[in-house]
């Protein structure tokens, strides 16, 4: 299924694909060094790859929060990435004009959590006919992501992947209820796990979200376990300087020894 995305490597590998990279297009320098050693790790162990950032942030919790470099310039950026290292790149749209500009510079367009429900910005997404990453909504059950699908099909376009990112536990927490990935198979999509912003606590009175990244490994263990077809990591060489949800996201250098205990476990499961 996912052969079709443009450049991805290994589907016939028999691993779960990842999609992987740093939450935001901070510079070059930052994208280019987590791009090749993602690239590098999954080369190596055959596991199909999506390149991801977000080449803007339009939800942010404070006002004073980095949103991005501009949209034209972090999307040249992305596109570099796609041209020099052949490998599909994925990013976030929030309205129907970024779908019109985004979709010139990316194979995967994501729907954001919040916004799953926008049902003209669906259609705009799909009517690219570009593979479309729709993230459950904190908000929603899992079977209700059925009429997300259909909203998307409705445009002719079934290049379509649900991502399971928590669901709201009180005002600051998120839990994954793994029961939702058997239910979302149901939808005939690839189901991907959400690791990083499941482990997201938002709403802190400082106006910077936190997040438990020490338990990145249980979750992302417990996906694979329960049949994931895919894993969303987000990933930054020193996530202490990182702009966007460094509190959350995994520190670069612990990705190969993760998919290392990951692989262990697809395999011991198929």
């Amino acid at each position: 299924m996912l052969a079709a995305i443009p450049h991805i490597k290994y589907t016939e590998s028999n691993n779960f694909f990842l999609i992987a990279g740093p939450c935001v297009v901070e510079n070059r320098e930052i994208v280019f060094e987590t791009a090749k050693a993602i690239i590098d790790v999954t080369e190596k162990y055959q596991i199909p790859f999506i390149f991801k950032a977000s080449y803007k942030k339009a939800n942010r919790t404070s006002i004073n929060s980095f949103t991005g470099i501009g949209d034209v310039k972090a999307l040249e950026i992305l596109n570099e990435v796609r041209e020099y290292f052949k490998a599909p790149v994925l990013t976030d749209v929030h309205t129907i004009d970024e779908v019109a500009l985004a979709s010139k510079y990316v194979d995967v367009l994501q729907i954001p959590a919040f916004l799953c429900r926008q049902t003209e910005l669906l259609r705009a997404a799909g009517q690219t006919k570009k593979w479309i990453n729709i993230k459950k909504g904190q908000f929603m059950s899992p079977e209700s992501m059925k009429f997300v699908v259909e909203k998307i099909r409705q445009t002719g376009n079934s290049n379509i992947m649900l991502t399971e990112r928590g669901t709201t536990f009180g005002y600051q927490d998120l839990v994954v209820d793994f029961r939702g990935i058997t239910q979302m198979k149901t939808n005939s999509c690839p189901i991907i796990l959400d690791v990083t912003h499941s482990l997201q606590q938002p709403n802190q009175s400082s106006g910077i979200t936190g997040g438990k990244p020490a338990l990145i490994e249980t979750l992302a263990k417990a996906g694979i376990a329960v049949g994931v077809d895919g894993l969303f990591i987000e990933t930054h060489p020193n996530p202490e300087k990182a702009l966007s949800d460094g509190k959350n996201i995994l520190l670069l250098s612990q990705l190969e020894p993760l998919l290392v205990k990951l692989i262990k476990i697809r395999k011991a499961i198929s």
